[in-house]
């Protein structure tokens, strides 16, 4: 019976993950560029008590033997890096990428970070930024009399100056890709970091070598689906009070036990 216990506890314990995992998605569900988690989990060593194949008489044997679960263990949270959809926004410095691939992003150490948000600004200096400042990779800068700006599907930045008639190339964004994008870091503002699991970047140009190509205009949503994230609440929630319910059980269990008497 104390078994049963510690079982529905781990039981308890995965659930609140999934839980927990579902709950994050759901606040992102309107986060620019962002890929829902996905909680994945494995059953824990078995206490074997009899192997199946264990003679039963000098003629027969044990077709399956007694092997009893101790349990559930969370494994992963894997990251899902399916596209998110696209909302138009008209603005000239929100770009999306149509496929593969991850706009470069400088921190303030010098760090190279990775992210699938494409709504850029311009600071004071003229310099493309994301929404905290930090310059996007390979670093360009937009001239003050600028009246138009042009972003192409292969990464071209050009704009259009005041007088001029004509536009003037001035950058081009340049795309990194991971053999591996689940094994990156993480760390929050919709950013990643490269890790030995991912494996080194591959940069490239939009539209080549399996990278995607950039579309001006637009910004790519969350790929969480609600409908989806709701159902796995309600699942988590229920195993979790089933789990709780097998708790409560086998403490009642225990204390009919206690309260046997000779």
């Amino acid at each position: 019976m104390l078994r049963s216990l510690y079982t529905a506890a781990t039981g308890m314990i995965a659930q609140q993950t999934q839980i927990d995992t579902t709950t994050h998605n759901i606040a992102n569900v309107n986060t620019y560029g962002y890929k829902k988690n996905r909680a994945e989990f494995s059953d824990l060593m078995y206490q074997t008590m009899q192997y199946a194949g264990t003679p039963t008489s000098t003629t027969t044997m044990s077709p399956t033997g007694i092997a009893v679960g101790l349990g559930v263990r969370p494994t992963a949270v894997t990251k899902m890096f399916g596209q998110g959809y696209f909302k138009e926004t008209g603005n000239n410095l929100d770009v999306v990428i149509t496929g593969n691939g991850f706009f470069q992003i400088q921190l303030p150490d010098g760090t190279t970070a990775y992210t699938r948000n494409g709504a850029f600004k311009v600071d004071g200096d003229g310099n493309i930024v994301n929404s905290d400042g930090y310059r996007l990779l390979p670093e360009m800068t937009i001239p003050a009399d600028v009246t138009e700006i042009s972003i192409g599907v292969d990464g071209t930045v050009s704009v259009l100056e005041a007088g001029a008639t004509d536009m003037t190339q001035i950058g081009q964004i340049e795309l990194a890709n991971f053999i591996n994008p689940a094994g990156l870091y993480a760390m929050g503002d919709n950013n990643f970091l490269e890790t030995t699991a991912s494996g080194a970047p591959v940069l490239g140009v939009p539209g080549e070598d399996g990278l995607g190509q950039t579309k001006q205009g637009f910004i790519e949503m969350s790929n969480v689906q609600l409908v989806e994230e709701m159902t796995d609440l309600i699942t988590g929630q229920r195993a979790y009070e089933a789990n709780s319910k097998a708790v409560i059980t086998s403490d009642e269990m225990l204390q009919t036990v206690n309260q046997l008497k000779s």
